[in-house]
């Protein structure tokens, strides 16, 4: 369905641009420039402003402020990957790597992946990590989650399913790497499965734990389940083990344009880590993220990290 919905928005937008460029061509030059490039560039002005809102609510968190220079390099890399992601891999190549599930790859005894992604996205946002997978001998299911704004208890079974593939492909509890709203799916799953057993680790980058500023203007379920202090995340933790969230490793950002306050992409416990000058959607291809996430499919103790 997502992709449908982007496929369907990227067409139009490059239909309106081109459109416009060719209608006012001949007559108007200057007009038929400005006007393709408003068009095409005009998502860069709103992600300018998250950058300006976020700095203004970052003020008063206790995670490290970004100056105006990493604020500057995070909207030119997230300038650069949205497109990449929103109007190429998601809504054209989402099935371009396909799962790794099958006996006759040798998987049995190395450790898999379950990947799961965040809010109005679908499985195409990991096709860099799934390539670089291909060839390695490790499982790994990119999820689809669905429905696309229910809400995230939806998602359990689905997590609980991929979780089972991956397990029974290797023999071994898989990692779960989860961006954005993934990261709430997976501790929702870990609640309701009592699942802490079933997963070596959960790496979530720029999940808001504690919800987002933004939040405040998503009006699908899921959308308010992420707003800050709401009584879904309150619950997510009630009851839990001791330990849960030593399962964790918690990339965030100061310079994150969806979730802030910068600290609410943390857990109590876990492992949290900052990272600078990178943007919400940009950070989930950082290598410094990919290379030490993929590391601890060779570590065998649970909760370390390469």
């Amino acid at each position: 369905m997502l992709a449908n919905i982007q496929r369907l928005i990227t067409l139009i937008l490059v239909a309106a641009a081109c459109g416009w460029l060719l209608y006012f061509r001949s007559s108007a030059p200057f007009l038929a420039i400005s006007g393709f490039l408003v068009i095409a560039l005009g998502y860069t002005a709103f992600l300018a402003l998250e950058f300006l809102l976020l700095r203004r609510i970052n003020k008063s968190d206790p995670a490290p402020q970004a100056s105006w220079g990493e604020l500057f390099r995070a909207w030119v890399g997230e300038t650069l990957t949205a497109p990449r992601v929103f109007c190429w891999r998601q809504p054209f190549r989402a099935n371009a790597v396909p799962d790794k599930l099958s006996p006759q790859a040798g998987l049995q005894g190395r450790r898999g992946v379950v990947f799961v992604h965040g809010f109005f996205c679908n499985r195409g946002l990991w096709t860099p990590w799934l390539k670089r997978l291909q060839g390695t001998g490790h499982a790994f299911v990119a999820l689809n989650l669905e429905p696309l704004f229910g809400s995230i208890d939806d998602y359990v079974p689905q997590i609980d399913a991929a979780v089972r593939q991956v397990t029974e492909a290797t023999g071994l509890p898989p990692v779960l790497v989860c961006h954005s709203m993934g990261g709430l799916a997976a501790r929702a799953w870990l609640k309701a499965r009592q699942a802490e057993a079933r997963v070596h680790h959960v790496v979530t980058i720029g999940t808001p734990h504690r919800g987002t500023w933004l939040a405040r203007f998503g009006h699908a379920r899921n959308g308010r389940q992420m707003r800050l202090g709401s009584s879904w995340q309150a619950q997510l933790d009630h009851g839990m083990p001791l330990g849960r969230h030593a399962l964790f490793t918690c990339w965030y950002s100061s310079s994150d344009n969806i979730v802030f306050p910068a600290s609410t992409a943390t857990l109590p416990g876990a492992d949290n880590r900052l990272v600078r000058g990178a943007a919400h959607v940009q950070m989930a291809f950082l290598p410094q993220i990919m290379d030490t996430t993929l590391a601890l499919l060779d570590n065998k103790a649970v909760g370390c990290v390469g």
